[in-house]
């Protein structure tokens, strides 16, 4: 490996002072980059030519309208694109052809050899996998270094790094890599389309067609593996997964907001990013369950619950004829050729809703051979009379009447009385006070999930042609029933960590996680080198498996750095705690300061002015990352229920760079830090 550097780089390696030789170097490369860039915006203004141009073509209004969305999609997208560098590696191959690499291909014109290649196209792929043991065609790859925040301008370009592949002896890690990876970060996540890592870039361009589980311990990156397969899969699946769309569902609207910039940056504009919650919504959420009750509600016996529940509103058993006037006719059919009608249709278990039309369209087709028989064939406005008839709707609403979710669960929390859950339970879910009806009754964030179970059995949802699904260890057997809903014609990528499960229904074993997200046979890949968070706070955190009760490997991390200290609040927990944060400041980056729900809000009005930092609970951290961080009273977020010990390896795996332990009660004996 030959690292090569000249200034302003802000950190360059050791001992490879800059010559003549590097200089012509990188002016070559930056000549390339500002042609790449001339590329671009001629790219830029032609889409947006053509869309005015294609406003005026003439063609048929649908031919019309497709083509318009196409080209004003395409113009947003090259318009929307991010400033910063166009490249971030070359490719010299033996066959003579050199390649740069780049989020988005650039090119003189569609014909042309693209100056940049996407990070995505297959050519690409050696960039991420090849090296010594297997070149596969590479003679040298190599790594540009920009400046911090850079914007893509020449002298921003400050770093080179060369790997001769086809070099005997191998080569060290890449400087450039670990500089980028272990830079300070601020603000939202980025991506990380430079430094995809072998086994990483083995998971973001699987198959589409199969779903994937990702078991992830913390900072190696699964987050961000399951993002870049999602721009993988539009770039290389266009029709089929932006037919039926991209869904990402993170765990809270603080992730949500971190992750936000990740596929725009890519090129990804188009795909819907939002938590389960505001998925399934169904209006406000204006009441709480208790503990028990909300555990029952999201239990999966509750799906078999509501279905018989739903199914037990069908009557098959018809007393009498069904007689329909029709001018000087009256049609009759009987009441066994009624049930059986019925019968067959409960049979086929077809959606709800489903099965209401297709008992009526059976029941004119009945009517319709009788009428047939005895005056000659019926049309279309015949069939629409017969439907309306009072007695055809009458029996319809007798025997498959109407349904919406809010009704049905009325019922069910009105009299729960299914033996399916035991008395107790019964009595969890029972509403004390039921309200005058369905339409005001006040439901609660698990009752929309069973509102959403029922819709689905209702009336089948749309799905998505793929959906990322980040922290999934943590949905409830009915949770993942809603997600499955909505992927039942199109794949999955799970992404979690068992030993980060922190609801109380938080699953202990991907195969049943699985099972219930409708991917039984879905592949489980262990990820388990941390590239963010450095080797000292992963020790630390491996301590704490134990006391899970999950069966995961502990993680180890490429980096050897990191810092954890111990902060004793001698003068009372708020200025110790004002005390680490004063201290953590000096540094670079981002400090995130984790304390019990209760100490929240004092600290903020306490810490409140300081830049660069932010004051969470426990419970909105999941899938963040600061690079210093500081946890107040480690002990009592340990002590803070069932999942405590699971809550505290969340917290202590935020830091990316150092970790400090504000306490006033004796630290867990685990730690081992006195």
């Amino acid at each position: 490996m030959t690292s090569l550097s000249t200034p302003p780089c802000p950190d360059p390696s050791p001992g490879h002072a800059p010559d003549g030789g590097l200089d012509r170097e990188l002016e070559r490369e930056r000549a390339h980059h500002e042609a790449s860039r001339a590329a671009l915006t001629r790219m830029t203004d032609d889409v947006t030519e053509q869309v005015v141009t294609g406003e005026d073509v003439a063609a048929s209004g649908a031919d019309a309208e497709i083509l318009g969305r196409h080209l004003r999609s395409r113009a947003k997208e090259m318009a929307g694109l991010p400033p910063g560098p166009l490249f971030f590696g070359r490719l010299d191959r033996a066959d003579g052809q050199t390649h740069h690499i780049g989020r988005h291909r650039i090119a003189e014109d569609p014909a042309a050899p693209p100056l940049v290649i996407d990070w995505r196209a297959p050519v690409a792929r050696a960039y991420y996998q090849a090296g010594t043991q297997d070149p596969q065609g590479v003679l040298r790859r190599r790594r540009f270094g920009w400046a911090p925040g850079s914007t893509g301008a020449p002298q921003e370009l400050t770093a080179l790094e060369d790997e001769h592949l086809t070099a005997p002896g191998g080569s060290g890690p890449s400087a450039i890599v670990a500089r980028e990876i272990e830079r300070p970060r601020t603000g939202p996540m980025r991506d990380i389309a430079a430094t995809i890592q072998p086994d990483q870039d083995d998971l973001v361009r699987s198959d589409p067609a199969v779903s994937l589980c990702v078991q992830g311990a913390p900072g190696t990156g699964k987050t961000a593996v399951g993002l870049h397969r999602a721009a993988y899969l539009l770039y290389t699946h266009p029709r089929r997964i932006g037919r039926s769309g991209l869904l990402v569902l993170g765990p809270h609207p603080a992730f949500l907001s971190y992750i936000a910039e990740v596929l725009p940056a890519l090129g990804e504009t188009g795909v819907r990013q939002t938590t389960l919650d505001e998925e399934i919504a169904r209006g406000p959420v204006g009441a709480e369950d208790g503990e028990v009750a909300a555990r029952v509600k999201h239990d999966a016996r509750m799906a078999g619950v509501l279905r018989r529940a739903l199914y037990g509103r069908v009557r098959t058993e018809v007393a009498e004829d069904l007689a329909v006037p029709d001018g000087s006719y009256r049609w009759r059919v009987p009441a066994d050729e009624l049930a059986g009608i019925l019968t067959a249709v409960r049979d086929e278990a077809p959606p709800y809703a489903t099965g209401r039309a297709r008992v009526l369209a059976r029941l004119v087709r009945a009517l319709r051979e009788r009428a047939e028989r005895r005056s000659g064939t019926k049309g279309a406005a015949w069939a629409r009379r017969v439907e309306r008839a009072r007695p055809v709707t009458a029996f319809l609403d007798a025997h498959w009447p109407k349904a919406t979710p809010e009704e049905v669960l009325a019922g069910v929390l009105t009299a729960p009385g299914d033996p399916a859950l035991t008395e107790e339970e019964r009595a969890a879910i029972r509403w004390a006070r039921p309200p005058r009806s369905y339409r005001s009754a006040r439901w609660t964030a698990a009752d929309h999930v069973l509102l959403d179970e029922l819709a689905g059995l209702i009336e089948r949802p749309e799905g998505y042609g793929h959906i990322v699904l980040d922290e999934a260890q943590d949905l409830s057997p009915m949770q993942c029933r809603a997600v499955a809903r909505r992927t039942a014609f199109g794949s999955l990528t799970v992404l979690g960590d068992l030993a980060q499960g922190t609801t109380p229904w938080a699953a202990r074993d991907w195969r049943e996680q699985l099972a219930h997200l409708g991917a039984p046979g879905a592949p489980v890949v262990t990820l388990t080198t941390g590239y963010r968070v450095p080797a000292a706070i992963v020790e630390l955190t491996n301590r704490l498996l134990p006391h899970l009760g999950v069966d995961v490997p502990a993680g180890w991390s490429a980096r050897t750095d990191g810092e954890v200290t111990a902060w004793p609040a001698e003068g009372g927990l708020f200025a110790a705690t004002a005390g680490a944060v004063a201290a953590a400041r000096e540094t670079e980056g981002s400090v995130g300061v984790i304390a019990p729900g209760d100490l929240v809000g004092p600290l903020r009005e306490r810490l409140a002015g300081e830049d660069r930092v932010t004051v969470l609970p426990p419970e909105v951290v999941k899938g963040l990352e600061y690079d210093h961080v500081v946890v107040v009273e480690p002990a009592a977020i340990m002590a803070s229920g069932p999942r405590g010990p699971h809550r505290l390896y969340v917290v202590l795996t935020r830091a990316v760079s150092r970790l400090t332990l504000v306490h006033a009660e004796a630290l867990p004996r685990w730690l081992g830090l006195g």
